[in-house]
Order: structure tokens, then sequence, then C-alpha cells
């Protein structure tokens, strides 16, 4: 009995051993007559991460904490709970905002606040945290009320965000930068006036952007630019005046940025949504808005309506697909997911009556996608 079994082991064993050999054979049959790299990755695809081919960005518009000037106007428990029902949509490599005003105590501004037209923010220092607690990695500091409270102002906001690891542009010079999935990525922030990096100066700025744009896998623009409120909620391919201040041709930027290398615009300044665009394969926005505008911020209309704009780039910087997820600010000034879609519907308009010919497309869950075809 024992014999048999020995036997019928020793069969099994040489027809496993047939087997292995015939599919060993046609393996390497396949090899040859294939022999293409398309063919080895299908045979042994490699164990990469899919990451690596990608950046992805959350991006907000004006942030705003809370203001201890002229009288305090600031939220309770020092502002710890004012991003808790959106940061969860902070789960990206880089999260952006632009902040309007200083972190500082104390000083002196020279700004006329009895106009009744001209505001300025100070927020205590220690609110700075709250940025860090929601995700927030990359701040621009470009904008007309980072130098509310002057040098000690800018200074103090610099070392706040520097002890938090946050990074940050603005100031000629500073320029944010990541290192992701072992891509360069590069952040500079532009606006309108004089002691930040100036669209105005439209020779100068491009050719930064192309000078910079060299150094970086991906490099991403920032402007806070445009006219504000409801008139200006259409984009328009003109120079822009509030208020009679210059504050610049968006469309003219934006375009010539991508030309000179930028990669994405992320545009704020404005206080209200406006369109988003494709050029070059590369995706504009021209404003996203009112994030987090505690008390000092008027809320009539589209000003309380807003969004997170989710990014995903290629690794040429080129546009992948995102995403919009809309937010409701509710007074004083506090951002929540808005069930009713609002801003999805608005720049799904807005995108479609001022960029004709646009290849941005926009579905009804906020899904953002190119179509070449322009159909």
């Amino acid at each position: 009995m024992k014999i048999f079994i020995n036997i019928d082991k020793r069969k099994t064993i040489c027809i496993i051993h047939s087997i292995m050999r015939f599919f060993s054979f046609t393996l390497i049959l396949l090899l040859l007559f294939y022999n293409n790299i398309e063919c080895v990755q299908f045979l042994f695809p490699q164990d990469t991460n899919s990451n690596a081919q990608f950046v992805t960005i959350s991006a907000v518009g004006d942030i705003m904490m809370g203001s201890d000037f002229p009288d305090p106007i600031l939220p309770p428990s020092s502002g710890k709970h004012l991003f808790d029902n959106v940061k969860e949509h902070f789960n990206t490599n880089i999260v952006f905002g632009n902040l309007e005003g200083p972190f500082c105590i104390g000083g002196y501004t020279n700004k006329n606040i009895e106009s009744g037209r001209t505001y300025a923010f100070r927020t205590p220092p220690e609110y700075a945290k709250n940025l860090t607690k929601a995700g927030f990695n990359c701040i621009s500091l470009a904008n007309n009320h980072i130098m509310d409270f002057g040098i000690k102002g800018i200074r103090t906001t610099l070392n706040i965000l520097d002890s938090l690891k946050i990074q940050h542009s603005g100031q000629i010079g500073d320029i944010a930068r990541f290192n992701i999935n072992g891509l360069k990525v590069g952040l500079i922030a532009f606006s309108t006036y004089n002691n930040t990096y100036n669209i105005l100066d439209e020779n100068k700025a491009y050719s930064t952007i192309r000078s910079l744009s060299d150094s970086f896998d991906i490099f991403i623009v920032s402007m806070h630019a445009g006219a504000e409120g409801i008139k200006a909620l259409h984009t328009i391919n003109r120079f822009e005046y509030f208020y009679g201040e210059a504050r610049g041709n968006v469309v003219r930027f934006a375009h010539k940025a991508i030309e000179n290398g930028a990669d994405l615009i992320l545009g704020h300044g404005p206080h209200i949504p406006r369109a988003m665009e494709i050029y070059k394969d590369r995706l504009i926005a021209y404003s996203l808005g009112n994030f987090c505008p505690y008390g000092r911020f008027s809320l009539r209309g589209v000003a309380s309506k807003s969004f997170i704009l989710k990014v995903k780039l290629n690794k040429d910087g080129s546009f992948n697909s995102g995403n919009i997820v809309p937010i409701d600010i509710k007074k004083p000034g506090i951002p929540y997911i808005d069930t009713t879609i609002y801003t999805i519907k608005l720049i799904q308009k807005l995108s479609k009556e001022d960029f004709n010919g646009n290849q941005l497309r926009i579905d009804s869950n906020g899904n953002i996608f190119q179509n070449k075809s322009g159909i």
C-alpha cells in the first residue's frame, strides 16, 4: 500500500513540474515575441505609488480670523473652531489660502479708516495656529491688508508662519517651496501693490515667472487682483479699477503667466467667486471669493457664497482633474458646506458666459474636467 502511495506522489510531482516548465517556456516565448516594454510591464507590473505622478492642491480665498482693531471683533476660544466644518476637505499635498491682514500686537496703521471705504485688520498672533490645525501649509501674503500695520506687522507675521512651518509668498524674494513625491513645486503670490510682487509691472512680472518656473517641476501663481463686489462678478478681458484704484487685467495677466511658465493660477481679491478657465491645458480660477472673513467683511448676497477648489496636476503641471466643494459663509464669517451647491451652479454659469469656447466643464457634483473638443 505504501509503495502505491509513493508512486502516486511521484506522478503528481512530475505532473506539477511539467506544468511549471510549460508555463515558464511559454512566458519566455511571449517575452521574446513581443520584446517591448509594454509587454514586460503587463507581465510584471511595477509596484509604484500612483500619487508620485501627481500633485494635489486645495485652495481657498480670503482669510481674516477676526481683528482687535479698531475694536475687538473676535471669535470665541481664539478661533480654534473656525475651520471645523470644512477641514476634512483639506486632505491634499498643498492647502492654500490668502491671509488678509497681519498677525501682530499693537503698532500703528497709516490707513484712514474714518473714510468708511478703508479698513485695517490686526489678528492676534495666537490665532495663527488655527491655520496649522486646519491643515494649511501655504499662505499668500500679497494683498491690500498685509501691510495694515507696517513693517512690524509683516515681520511678526513672517516669523509666526515660519515657526509653524507654513510656506508663504508675497514679499519680494519670498517664494513658497515644496518637494512633493519627488517633484519640486513652487508658488509665487502677486497683488497690485508695490510692497509685493506686482502684476501692474507686467514685463517684470512675466520675467520673474519665466525665470523662477525653470527651477520647479510645477509652478503656481497666486494673484490678488480684480475689482470687488457683486458688480465685478463677471471676468472681463480689460483693465479693472475699484474706487479709482488700479486692479489690473486679470485675464491678460493669467494668460501671459501661463505662457511664461505658470501651471496653475489662483485668483482672489474680488470677495466673490468668479469664472474658471482652462488655457493651454492649465487651470485658471479667477476668484476664490471669501472663505473665513470673521466679523468685518460684507456677507450680502453672493459674497457669502464660496468654495474650496481641489485640483490634481500632472507631473508636467498640466491640469488633470478638479472639484468644487461649495461653501456657505454664515455670519459672522464661518465657512460651512453648502448643501444647496449654489457655488457649483454659479461657476458653471459664469465659466460658460465669460469664456466662449472654454474647454472647462463642471458637472452637477462639482467635478471639473477638460473637454478638448469644446463641445
